[in-house]
């Protein structure tokens, strides 16, 4: 970890008023600790460790003696145990003069993205008269932020991948026309082609939904269960990409980002008025986050993942829906899909993390009707001060194709 690195890390501390950042492992439970860190994610782990980083001053290393090496590339005094009533009394030392200590916890498991330390690593904090609180917007400070290079590498994705999705739409017309057909599988294959050859990465995917299966949201055809698409379908693709090493389809450039879209088209026909009634209703929610965004940016107000989710959800339950929105409203994006920063989410947790500048994320309402259809219609967003921009184009009349 480089000094402007523990600069940043200090004043972000000092920012939230706390006197320290703990960071422990063991078994390499907490990945976080490890990136924002910058340690080997791969390296052996027998044993537990501890890093403490206090608001001011110099940081403290505590590590087991059979492996005394393991925070060596890390800054600051080192302490080592073997028993655990030395580990019990060097952390009580190594903590000392510092009371409210974050840690990656969550009150109630409520942000479970940060939930690495086990509950009883935290009660044997608190038996020192530490108050333990959440890490979250610290993570979210270093997991989520992106520079300039990584905002451009977002910008380079979705200009390929939409041309990408444009080309797998073009196909299921072109399919379908007199009497034709294709099937979900093939325009996977089709999707997957072009990400390869656009010089993208993916992880798995994309997918692509017909009929009932669209009502799924998380479905993912197979060569065995492809159901076939011709006209009169109802037709859902979700795709996600990110730029890929020079010269390789199998590895992502390593601080690259995510861009993730979901778009729906009826095949052969005009879309049923309960079509365009739920696609209408879905495109509103997902206006209606987006505005809520914008303007506590333009006014310089601090916004919550949840209550852009609020926002969204407010439009769906009007409508009658509200139990067919069955999933969060957005993720976070960064080098990970589902990236460390704010969800835009009150249903599944009620996310109090900040929607931070110059951050990526999507927004994604959906509504689903098991054994009939389901509509979802996903754009990303970054902030910036001031401002905050959708960066792809937005779907807003069902395709026909």
């Amino acid at each position: 970890m480089t000094s402007s690195r523990l600069e940043q890390i200090q004043s972000a501390i000092r920012d939230q008023h706390l006197d320290g950042w703990l960071f422990y492992d063991h078994h390499h439970r907490d990945p976080l600790a490890y990136r924002i860190l910058g340690l080997d994610e791969n390296s052996f782990v027998s044993r537990r460790w501890f890093y403490f980083i206090p608001a001011n001053g110099e940081p403290r290393r505590l590590v087991h003696r059979i492996e005394s090496g393991k925070l060596n590339v890390l800054p600051g005094s080192k302490r080592a145990y073997s028993s655990w009533q030395e580990l019990e009394s060097e952390l009580a030392a190594m903590t000392e003069g510092a009371t409210k200590i974050a840690m990656q916890y969550s009150p109630r498991n409520a942000i479970m993205y940060v939930s690495m330390v086990d509950a009883g690593t935290v009660e044997l904090l608190r038996s020192f008269g530490k108050d333990i609180v959440s890490s979250a917007d610290l993570v979210s400070i270093f997991e989520a932020v992106l520079t300039e290079a990584q905002i451009e590498s977002h910008f380079v994705a979705q200009r390929k991948l939409d041309e990408v999705l444009r080309a797998g739409w073009q196909l299921i017309s072109d399919s379908t026309k007199d009497g034709g057909h294709t099937d979900e599988f093939s325009v996977v294959e089709f999707l997957q082609r072009g990400i390869t050859a656009a010089g993208l990465f993916t992880d798995h995917g994309p997918n692509c939904s017909a009929g009932p299966n669209s009502a799924d949201s998380h479905y993912e055809p197979t060569r065995d269960s492809s159901r076939r698409i011709q006209s009169g379908d109802f037709v859902l693709i979700d795709i996600w990409a990110k730029l890929a090493s020079a010269g390789s389809s199998t590895h992502p450039e390593p601080d690259a980002v995510w861009y993730d879209i979901t778009t729906t088209a009826v095949v052969g026909r005009e879309p049923t008025d309960r079509e365009q009634q739920i696609f209408s209703t879905v495109r509103d929610a997902r206006d209606a986050a987006i505005k809520t965004i914008q303007s506590a940016y333009e006014k310089n107000q601090p916004i919550a993942g949840w209550q852009a989710d609020d926002a969204a959800r407010n439009i769906i339950r009007g409508a009658g829906f509200a139990e067919f929105f069955t999933h969060r409203t957005g993720h976070n994006i960064a080098v990970s899909l589902h990236g460390n920063g704010a969800h835009l989410d009150n249903l599944e947790t009620h996310d109090e993390r900040l929607l931070l500048p110059n951050t990526c994320f999507s927004v994604e309402p959906g509504i689903y009707f098991p054994g009939e259809f389901g509509v979802r219609n996903e754009i990303n967003m970054i902030t910036r001060p001031g401002k905050a921009v959708v960066t792809g184009p937005m779907q807003n009349e069902l395709f026909r194709l």
